[in-house]
């Protein structure tokens, strides 16, 4: 890549920030990747400003995962950015192109971010509909959004994984869970490239690997989000319990169902970490 391509790259963040500015004054502080198209997140925001994501230049290319916006305002005491939106590097995007939201959600002013996703669990005592804390991933999606000249000016060009996910978010995640009556479990996350679901023998592959979950998010935004040294909790809704040996069918009509049915415990459990103080 040349530096002309990084100088765009930086160009095309600038440009989007400008865009929202020119819309809302809000400088969030907590950012929130919310990828359903129900409303109970929304409904429990104070808004400032929604903003059709097609109004903000080179924000996210055309999807065909419904509509999508940017959404400015408070959560409990904090300052929040919402980004309404579904991108998977299975629509046919660069993991730039998919990781573009979080470095213009880090330009508006948040330094947390928290994304929300759907997985497949692979341990035989959960169950569909319950949630999972991300405690760590694996990326197997055969590519990473920080290949090419490094953007100095957002990260090193050796970013640390060692905790990728914050550990305060996460113990903040598991008391209000506990306070709310709410099952959380614990796992690493695997990210597949999809848009088909696994065979059996790559689930078994998965669980002999460590991985606890699997589904096609969530590993390229904590990479970019890491990259800039933003703190990151990520809650994954369990779709369903994949067992190599009773395996069946998952259609995405039961995945939005499992999102629906749990979103108002996201919601608790997001306005809870909302009302922490910063540290």
């Amino acid at each position: 890549m040349s530096d002309a391509a990084v100088h765009a790259r930086r160009a095309a963040i600038d440009e989007a920030v400008a865009a929202v500015r020119d819309r809302s004054g809000v400088k969030p502080e907590l950012a929130v990747l919310w990828q359903t198209h129900t409303s109970a997140l929304v409904d429990a925001l104070t808004l400032d400003a929604s903003i059709e994501a097609g109004d903000i230049p080179g924000l996210l290319p055309g999807d065909g995962g419904g509509p999508a916006r940017l959404l400015l305002g408070t959560l409990g005491k904090r300052h929040v950015a919402v980004l309404h939106a579904r991108l998977r590097r299975y629509a046919g995007h660069t993991l730039q192109q998919v990781v573009l939201p979080v470095r213009v959600l880090h330009a508006l002013g948040a330094d947390t971010l928290a994304i929300v996703s759907d997985c497949a669990a692979l341990r035989p005592t959960w169950a569909a509909g319950e949630l999972m804390l991300v405690d760590d991933h694996i990326n197997l999606l055969g590519d990473n959004p920080l290949v090419g000249p490094n953007l100095d000016e957002l990260g090193p060009r050796f970013p640390d994984m060692s905790v990728a996910y914050d550990a305060q978010l996460r113990l903040q995640a598991e008391r209000s869970a506990l306070a709310q009556q709410t099952i959380l479990r614990r796992g690493v996350y695997a990210a597949l490239e999809g848009p088909n679901r696994p065979t059996r023998a790559e689930y078994r592959m998965l669980r002999a690997m460590g991985a606890d979950a699997t589904g096609t998010g969530v590993v390229p935004e904590v990479i970019a989000a890491r990259h800039m040294s933003m703190r990151v909790l990520a809650l994954a809704v369990i779709a369903q319990v994949a067992l190599p040996d009773a395996l069946e069918p998952l259609s995405e009509r039961q995945v939005e169902a499992a999102m629906q049915a749990a979103e108002p415990r996201l919601v608790s459990l997001l306005q809870a970490i909302a009302a922490q103080p910063n540290s």
